[in-house]
C-alpha cells in the first residue's frame, strides 16, 4: 500500500459544489470539508447576536449589507461560508458574493477550530478582508486581526470591550460591542 499524495486526491470546482446536497459544504483549493454536524445552539445564538449587533451598527450605511452564512465564491476550486460577513458593494451574483467581505466573523467548534485559525486565516489574509474576528465561545474570547499592508496584525482578545472597525465606505464610527455577543 502506499502513500497517498495530494495529486491523488480528488479536485473539485464550483460546479461540483453546487450539485452537492445541503449547505453543509466548504470548498478550498478544491477540496472539500463537511461542516456537518449542524452548529451547536451556543454558536448559533452567538452567531445571532453578532448579526444582530452588526445590523445596528451598519444600519445607516447605505453601501454595507451584513449577512448571516452566504457562498463566497473566490475561484472555481474556492467557496467558503462565513459564519457573519460584512459586505459593502453591491453583488452581481444572487448565488453568491465574489468580492471580499469587509468583516469576516468565524465562530470557533471542535469540527472547524483548525480550518478557521489557519486555512481560513492564510486564505482571508490572501484575500483583502480587512477584519477577521475569531470568536472561542468556549473562553468566551474573541480575537481580532486587522488587515494592514497585506498581513493580520492582532487588534486585541476582546471579551466585553468595544472595538472600532474602520469601513472606508462608512462615514459613521462602527463600534461593535462583544459584550453584547455572549
Amino acid at each position: 500500500m502506499g502513500v497517498l499524495k495530494l495529486e491523488d486526491l480528488p479536485h473539485y470546482t464550483y460546479d461540483d459544489y453546487k450539485n452537492w446536497e445541503g449547505n453543509d459544504w466548504e470548498l478550498i483549493y478544491g477540496q472539500a470539508y463537511c461542516m456537518s454536524p449542524s452548529p451547536m445552539l451556543k454558536h448559533q445564538n452567538i452567531s445571532n447576536k453578532i448579526g444582530w449587533e452588526l445590523q445596528n451598527i451598519f444600519n445607516n450605511c447605505q453601501k454595507c449589507q451584513v449577512f448571516m452564512p452566504i457562498d463566497w465564491k473566490i475561484s472555481e476550486d474556492t467557496v467558503v461560508q462565513p459564519d457573519n460577513s460584512v459586505i459593502c458593494h453591491n453583488p452581481t451574483n444572487e448565488a453568491y458574493i465574489t468580492k471580499a467581505p469587509k468583516i469576516i466573523f468565524e465562530i470557533l467548534s471542535k469540527s472547524t477550530a483548525k480550518k478557521d485559525r489557519g486555512l481560513k486565516y492564510n486564505l482571508y489574509e490572501q484575500e483583502g478582508v480587512k477584519y477577521y474576528i475569531i470568536v472561542d465561545t468556549k473562553e468566551q474570547i474573541a480575537k481580532v486581526y486587522e488587515l494592514k499592508d497585506g498581513r493580520y496584525i492582532k487588534v486585541c482578545d476582546a471579551s466585553d470591550e468595544v472595538v472600532e472597525f474602520k469601513i472606508k465606505e462608512c462615514s459613521e464610527k462602527m463600534e461593535f460591542d462583544f459584550s453584547k455577543i455572549w
